[in-house]
C-alpha cells in the first residue's frame, strides 16, 4: 500500500481515511474554539495532499533570520541542538489548516518530531504583544486532535 506524502512526510493513516472519505473538513468555529480557546483567528482545514503542499512551501520561504526568528522557524538540520518548541522545525511539520482571513498568518501544523505515525498537532500563536509569535500543542496526537473534533 502507498501512503500519501507532503513535504516528504507520510500522513497519518486516519488523516488519509478522512481525505478518502471526504470527513477532513472544518468542525465549525465554536467546536475549534472549544478546542482551541486561545487561537482567536478562523481557520480553513485543507482539504487534499495537494493543497497541504501548496500552502506549506511557505516554510521554506522563512529563510531570512529575522523573519524566521519572529515567526519562531527553524531547520532542525542546520542546529546544532534538536528544535524544540516553541520553535516549528520546518522539515519535520506541514500545515492542516491556514489563516480564513487574510494577513492573519496563523496556522495548525502536523509536528512530526514527536511521532511520524501519529504527529502531534501544533498552532501558531500571537500574543497581544505583536513581537512574540510562537508554537503551541494543540493535540499531543493527530489522532487525539481527531476524537476531540469528533471527525
Amino acid at each position: 500500500m502507498e501512503y500519501a506524502t507532503v513535504r516528504g512526510l507520510t500522513l497519518p493513516a486516519q488523516l488519509t481515511f478522512l481525505l478518502d472519505q471526504g470527513r477532513w473538513r472544518h468542525p465549525g468555529d465554536v467546536e475549534m474554539a472549544r478546542l482551541i480557546p486561545w487561537f482567536e483567528s478562523p481557520l480553513d482545514f485543507l482539504r487534499s495532499t495537494e493543497q497541504m503542499e501548496s500552502e506549506s512551501r511557505s516554510l521554506d520561504t522563512f529563510d531570512d533570520e529575522p523573519y524566521s526568528a519572529f515567526l519562531h522557524v527553524a531547520w532542525g538540520s542546520s542546529q546544532e541542538t534538536p528544535v524544540e518548541l516553541p520553535w516549528l522545525d520546518v522539515e519535520q511539520a506541514f500545515f492542516i489548516a491556514v489563516n480564513r482571513v487574510l494577513g492573519d498568518d496563523v496556522a495548525l501544523a502536523l509536528d512530526y518530531r514527536t511521532d511520524p505515525a501519529d504527529p502531534r498537532v501544533v498552532g501558531s500563536y500571537v500574543r497581544t504583544d505583536p513581537v512574540s509569535y510562537e508554537w503551541r500543542v494543540v493535540a499531543p496526537t493527530f489522532s487525539v486532535f481527531v476524537a476531540a473534533l469528533d471527525l
